[in-house]
């Protein structure tokens, strides 16, 4: 009897590091926006990492140029260190970073609705192989589908 409680034990640990989410390892900053804002249907973005710093924008929409003067994302071209998805779950769900505005299809990185966030957007890359961290130029909600294996960042 010792034997399968301790069996049970174990597997029921080894189910619980599975439920941890990837962001589990962020620090303070991320945990405690996410904790404050959920599921409220925007996306965001900070020019310091795990979402410190300036907040850069917020919004339920798309923007096609985060460096002009229009839009949710004002000014905010090329500063971005770490971002949050906190979108609603279904549908356009997915958040598609992009490297150049208005979408360009060819530089980009999706951001999914249960990764949350990325804590810091050095250690990703847009689809073309540059770096993410202070790169980000427009962005747009999709399906997971519209985003090509490889493209999505943690």
């Amino acid at each position: 009897m010792r034997k399968l409680t301790v069996t049970l034990a174990t597997l029921s640990l080894a189910a619980l590091g599975v439920a941890i989410p990837a962001t589990a390892h962020a620090g303070a900053g991320c945990n405690t926006n996410w904790n404050a804002h959920g599921r409220d249907g925007n996306v965001r973005a900070w020019d310091g990492y795990d979402c410190s710093g300036r907040l850069l924008g917020v919004t339920p929409g798309s923007d096609t140029n985060w460096g002009d003067a229009n839009g949710p994302m004002r000014a905010a071209g090329n500063t971005a260190s770490s971002v949050m998805n906190s979108g609603y779950v279904g549908g356009k769900d997915v958040v598609a970073f992009y490297e150049y505005v208005v979408f360009q299809d060819f530089a980009y990185g999706c951001l999914k609705p249960g990764e949350l966030y990325v804590d810091n957007l050095s250690r990703n890359k847009f689809t073309n192989g540059d770096n993410m961290d202070n790169e980000i130029l427009s962005h747009t909600w999709v399906n997971a589908s519209a985003c090509a294996p490889g493209s999505f960042i943690s």
